[in-house]
């Protein structure tokens, strides 16, 4: 599986050429698609406070099948700038937690 974390921002001095946000494609040794969600949200508990990195975007596919992409969070807006934090299909409300 692979871990994907599409950049929201790019920093001043890390500038593209043509202003496009770029993905880091993380590939794993996970086989598990439970293994790998628990890596997605490992990592963003330990780097989510870099506003570089749109956790929300995250998703994860198998090396074969790149195209064919599990979303991990729900990332439906919430009040002010906050983002939901649930998984992709979960139960009930959505909430920051």
């Amino acid at each position: 599986m692979r871990v994907f974390a599409k950049f929201s921002q790019i920093p001043a001095e890390l500038p593209t050429r043509d202003g496009a946000s770029r993905v880091v494609h993380l590939p794993t040794t996970l086989t598990s698609l439970d293994d790998a969600t628990a890596l997605a949200v490992a990592l963003r508990d330990s780097l989510g406070h870099l506003m570089v990195i749109d956790f929300g975007e995250t998703t994860l596919s198998e090396e074969d099948h790149q195209s064919l992409r599990t979303r991990v969070w729900c990332d439906a807006p919430l009040d002010g700038p906050y983002r939901c934090h649930r998984p992709d299909d979960h139960a009930g409300p959505c909430t920051v937690t």
